[in-house]
């Protein structure tokens, strides 16, 4: 019905042009969507993850072990399993049937990003500050770490061709200085591709560990890397402040079609601010990767550009504060981000205005009151009996307020056994936001208690304490008469 009350030409746009929520459940710093939009992860300062239900905006489900900010998310392809990093050094996948802890991983050192192989939920690579990007494999109660390359493959001598030992050796002394910092799977998981503090993509094989192409791409670092819906469409950020689609070939005939020595990266568009050099935050592709969106560094606007033409279509203006990670729903044009110095999750979507001519023929909307004619039984009166009985017939109704209906989407018609977050009837009211307070650009702390108490409620409390002493006092002068 709601469907029907929607002007069909508001139903073809793609991308959203307005900020219409506003979530809070303590201070986020990262969001992920599950693949079928109906939940958004949300990752606090506190190491609390939160999970929203999107068509409530209510707070589905909250997960508490780690113990410092978290640093990324990433959903199983069932919907079942979220996989979160944290700065406490640590990674634990999530069983959110339960919201019990399935394996909890530790490393030497902190946590960049870490995401799951795309069919094994056992299977994930993780990319660490300053050390060598790992492969782990869960499937046991002891994780096996097998640690990924970060240097790009040189260019070997060929046709009896010898290389010069000086060019070599400063090959090695340039190798020794890359570190990974950022890893993601490719469409089916045979692949990893990793980006690096020296502006090169590499292309590593998930079996072996190794790396089979590598190309220099900027002169930046790598901040983050995204894979289209389609798998192969790659979106790079870099510190050098410009945004790089990619074009990938498919990896997945490796071996029977195309050759390693083959693999071409091709740089489909950039996409720049060349008159205020503007800083990127956090960059992601739409539902059908047609569009690109990102926030900017000290700007509370968001970005969007079609990657068609290359150009800017629409520029989202959202709250009085920067903002930091962005995602776009995976089947609507829904845009969220959290702001940095709130925490709250900002969401832009479409208004469609609502045409109840397109339920009723007769309907006609008006600019004016007019004067309305009743018709001559339309307010009569019905037996008192058959009211009451109709009321009973309703009590006896249970209405199902657990069950889910859930729509399907062409994601979830390829995947099997798709899994649905239960309803917690006993969850807790969400979290204020006013316990985390901000000390400095990035810096934030835990407010002390009862600080700042007589500040918010100003001379409410004074006020109630002035009435309270004074009925006191009356009191007092009462008894002694």
């Amino acid at each position: 019905m709601n469907l029907s009350l929607i002007d069909p030409f508001v139903l073809a746009q793609d991308y959203p042009d307005t900020l219409t929520e506003k979530l809070q459940s303590g201070h986020a710093t990262c969001l992920r969507f599950d693949h079928t939009g109906d939940y958004l992860a949300s990752g606090r300062v506190d190491g609390t993850v939160v999970i929203f239900d999107i068509e409530t905006n209510g707070v589905a489900r909250k997960l508490q072990g780690h113990t410092r900010q978290i640093q990324s998310l990433s959903w199983s392809r069932d919907g079942r399993y979220l996989l979160t990093s944290s700065q406490d050094w640590k990674c634990i996948l999530w069983d959110l049937k339960d919201g019990s802890r399935v394996r909890t991983v530790r490393f030497e050192a902190p946590v960049y990003i870490a995401e799951l192989h795309p069919f094994n939920h056992l299977l994930f690579v993780a990319s660490l500050f300053e050390d060598q990007p790992v492969l782990v494999d869960i499937s046991s109660p002891k994780p096996i770490k097998r640690i990924l390359p970060s240097a790009p493959l040189r260019p070997q001598a060929t046709n009896g061709e010898e290389i010069d030992p000086a060019v070599i050796a400063k090959q090695a002394a340039q190798d020794a200085k890359h570190s990974t910092c950022v890893t993601i799977f490719t469409a089916f998981g045979n692949h990893i591709i990793a980006g690096t503090s020296k502006g090169w993509i590499n292309i590593i094989e998930t079996e072996t560990c190794t790396t089979i192409h590598s190309m220099r791409l900027c002169n930046g670092v790598v901040i983050l890397l995204r894979l289209a819906s389609n798998g192969r469409d790659l979106l790079v950020n870099s510190s050098d402040r410009v945004i790089r689609t990619v074009l990938m070939p498919d990896l997945s005939q490796l071996g029977i079609d195309l050759e390693p020595s083959n693999i071409k990266l091709q740089v489909e568009h950039k996409f720049q601010d060349v008159v205020n050099r503007l800083s990127w935050n956090h960059v992601t592709f739409s539902s059908t990767g047609e569009f690109v969106s990102a926030t900017t560094f000290m700007n509370p606007d968001v970005y969007v550009w079609e990657r068609g033409h290359g150009s800017l279509v629409k520029i989202l203006e959202g709250p009085r504060e920067e903002l930091g990670v962005v995602e776009w729903h995976p089947s609507r044009p829904l845009v969220v981000a959290c702001g940095l110095e709130s925490g709250c999750v900002y969401t832009w979507s479409i208004i469609s205005p609502q045409k109840w001519s397109a339920l009723a023929p007769d309907f006609g909307e008006v600019e004016e009151n007019v004067e309305y004619v009743e018709r001559e039984d339309e307010f009569d009166v019905h037996p008192a009996e058959q009211v009451h009985q109709r009321r009973l017939d309703l009590e006896d109704e249970e209405p199902d307020v657990v069950t889910l209906d859930r729509v399907k989407t062409d994601i979830e018609a390829d995947a099997t056994g798709i899994f649905g977050v239960p309803v917690l009837l006993d969850i807790e009211d969400s979290d204020s936001g006013e316990d985390i307070i901000a000390v400095g650009p990035g810096t934030m702390r835990r407010r002390t208690p009862g600080t700042g108490r007589d500040a918010v409620t100003g001379d409410t409390d004074k006020d109630t304490r002035s009435a309270t002493n004074g009925v006191s006092r009356g009191a007092t002068r009462n008894r002694r008469r």
